[in-house]
Parts: structure tokens; sequence; C-alpha cells
């Protein structure tokens, strides 16, 4: 009886052990470094798009419209989004050991191949930076996120802001050495430099990111990829509605401020800077809010910033195109966009059971795939002739979606807590 005793009291402080997580320690914030380097070798590229685009535009892909060169970003990041329940369930399965470094060698070789593609051949650009290189990069990102509820509690949306800002550092880096790289060496070198930067990434990533809890079996049911039954949560449901029409809009700016830039002065040497600034200003905007959250509130966080993006695009970029206009948006919005990808894992982890965490998250980003497939391409749509009026449709339309996703996130956050002055 004392053994059988003995043994339930061991297993119930093994149990414990893992259900809390620790909130700190070396193998806590190693992770947070891997997953942070991961984040800069695939979501970096994401968020790099608009450089690309701007290439493919001008030199590249001549013969292609804006709206279909659009479409490889946006089915670059539908990909993305569209299996990243799979990769969650697929990492508590197999864990990072083997996991992350079978993600970066598709991702690298994805990259050596976009970097033979020939110019003018757009079905290349898709095969290796829309898809091959996506379900490379989505079994190694959006796992890192649910591995942050592994060893945060308190200190997650930091984590999860650390882990997000490697994306924004990507976003600086890699439009640089485009800007820079290819008239000097061309295309083809500037790209093998990129990915043997982002081999280095994963190379340190396969040995700091570290697995808390056991493995579990491969799931067989469809509710360990996506929890269904979440969408009954009237909070989670609104949470969800409010980031799907704000997806809509809130990687126009990433893909467009450059382009909408030359139209308006072409020839500046600051064009191709605008998306590094918007993506230097975006790192504080998705690390600050982790240490204010426990303060203000997650939720609170998430609405407001996204209101003040609405407001952003609507008062500064749609009204004037003049450089320093653009400059003062491009440093703005990214301070007050940062946070939708930052907080948003954070604000569904707060309001779902520690075990669907995973399925949870990665159903939130599956749900949101269909509107980066529609998003970026119905924006092109209203630039198929490049001018200025033409691009104030594209900035209106985002700016409405955008205060579309912002009043469903507030009434998210109502119905968390109605007291409009509260912590939530």
């Amino acid at each position: 009886m004392t053994r059988n005793s003995s043994g339930t009291i061991a297993t119930d402080i093994e149990d414990h052990r893992f259900i809390c997580p620790p909130d700190g320690g070396w193998d806590a914030w190693g992770t947070v470094f891997g997953t942070t380097l991961v984040s800069f070798g695939t979501f970096g590229f994401v968020n790099a798009f608009g450089a690309f685009s701007d290439y493919y535009n001008e030199q590249y892909l001549t013969n292609y419209s804006a709206t279909l060169i659009s479409m490889i970003g946006a089915v670059q990041v539908f990909i993305l989004y569209l299996f990243a329940g799979t990769a969650g369930a697929l990492f508590d399965s197999i864990g990072p050991r083997y996991l992350v470094p079978t993600s970066g060698v598709i991702v690298v070789f994805s990259l050596f191949m976009l970097s033979i593609t020939k110019p003018e051949h757009i079905y290349q650009q898709f095969l290796s930076q829309s898809v091959l290189f996506s379900l490379g990069a989505t079994f190694s990102f959006f796992p890192s996120m649910g591995l942050m509820a592994h060893w945060f509690k308190s200190k997650i949306p930091y984590a999860m802001g650390c882990l997000a800002s490697g994306s924004s550092v990507g976003g600086i880096v890699i439009p640089i050495m485009i800007s820079r790289l290819i008239p000097r060496i061309g295309f083809g070198w500037t790209i093998r430099i990129l990915a043997f930067i982002t081999l280095a990434c994963f190379a340190v990533g396969t040995v700091t990111i570290k697995q808390r809890r056991p493995s579990k079996p491969f799931p067989k049911s469809v509710s360990a990829f996506f929890d269904i039954t979440a969408f009954k949560d009237p909070c989670y449901l609104f949470l969800v509605l409010g980031c799907w029409f704000t997806v809509f809009a809130v990687f126009n700016p990433f893909f467009y401020v450059g382009l909408s830039a030359e139209i308006a002065n072409s020839g500046s040497n600051v064009n191709g800077y605008y998306l590094s600034i918007l993506c230097a200003t975006s790192i504080f905007g998705r690390v600050s809010p982790g240490l204010i959250a426990g303060k203000v509130g997650r939720f609170n966080i998430l609405y407001i910033s996204s209101l003040i993006s609405s407001i952003l695009i609507l008062a500064l970029w749609y009204t004037s195109f003049a450089q320093a206009n653009l400059i003062a948006f491009a440093a703005l919005y990214g301070i007050f966009s940062g946070p939708f990808f930052s907080v948003t894992p954070s604000c569904v982890t707060e309001i779902s059971p520690i075990e669907r965490v995973g399925a949870r998250i990665g159903g939130t980003f599956a749900f949101m795939a269909s509107a980066t497939l529609a998003g970026t391409p119905i924006s092109g749509l209203f630039i198929k002739e490049q001018t200025k009026d033409n691009f104030d449709k594209l900035i209106l339309f985002s700016g409405i979606m955008s205060l579309v996703g912002t009043a469903l996130l507030l009434v998210s956050r109502l119905v968390r807590n109605r007291n409009l002055f509260a912590v939530a």
C-alpha cells in the first residue's frame, strides 16, 4: 500500500513538473534563442517578400502582372499557415531533434533551387519559393510557437515576442542584402549566400532547441490537429474572425510600401529601405508587448495596436506618398503591427487548456490561411496599372479590412471581460 501511495505521489510530482512551466532557465532561453534563429530563416523571408516582389516586378519577371507576382508571396504564406496544425502534431510526436534539421534541409534546398531559377519563368518561383520553401518552413516555425508554452507561463508573451523578432530581423537584413548584392554578384549568388546564412541558423537551432515534455503518439483524429470545439467559445471565435479580417491588410504594407514609393519617388535612394525600416521598428513592436502584457493585458494590446495600425494606413499611407510621410508610416506601422504577430498566439494560449494549445494555435493559423491567399492578390488587382490613384484604392481597401478586424478583436476582448478598462 505504501509503495502504491509513493508511486502515486511520484507520478503526481512528475505530472506537475511537466504541467507547470519553469518560466526560465538555460534550456528555456536556449530554446528561445534557437527558435528565434529559425524564425529568421523561415518567416524572415515572408517579411522580406516585398523586396523580392519589387525586384521581380522591375527586372526579373517583367512579363507578368503585379497581381500574379504577389501570388508568389500569398501562396507562400497560405501553405505556411495551412499546415500549422499538422506541423504541431508532428512536432509533438517526433520532437525537435529530428524535425528541426529536416525542416532546415528542405528550406535550404528550396533556396538553392530558387537561386537557379530563370528570368521570366514564374512557375519556378512558385515551385521553389512558394511551395517547397513553405512546406519546409512550416514544420519548424509554428511548432516553435507551441514549444514556448512548454517552457513559459507568465513570460510567454515576451518569449513569443523574441521568437517573432527573428522574422523582423530577417525583414531588415534580407531586403538590404538583395538591394546591395544583386547589382554586384547577381540574383543567383545573392540567394545562395542567404541559403548559407539560413543553414547556419538551423544548425544552431538544432543544438539549442529543447523539448521539455515527452513525445506523444502521432494523433489519428482530426481534433488533434484542429480543435473544432474551440469555436464554441465566443471569445476564441471572435478572436480568429478578427485575425482573419486583419490578415487581409496586415501584410500589404510589407509587400507594397516599397513599390508605392517607387511610383511616387522613382529613383530615390530611400526606396530600397522602406521595408527594412518597417521591419526594424517591428522588432520593438513584437518584443515590447511581453514586457507590459501582465499590466495591460494581452487582448488589450492586440485590439489597441490593431486600431492604431488601421489609423496609420488611412491617415499616413493613404494621404501622401511624400518621402518623409512614407518613412514615418513605415516606422510607426512596424511598431504597431508588430503585436499582431507576437500577441495573437499568446491570446490563444491564455484562453486554451494547456493540452490543447498546440491544436488551437495550429487551427487559428489554418483558419487564417484563406485570408492570406486572397488578401494580397485581391489588393494586387487594384494596381494592375501602377498609378497613385490605384494605390489609393489598395490602401483604402487595406484600411477598411483592418478596421473590421479590429472591431471583431474588440468584441473578443469584451467577451473576455466586459469592463473595457480591466486588464485582459
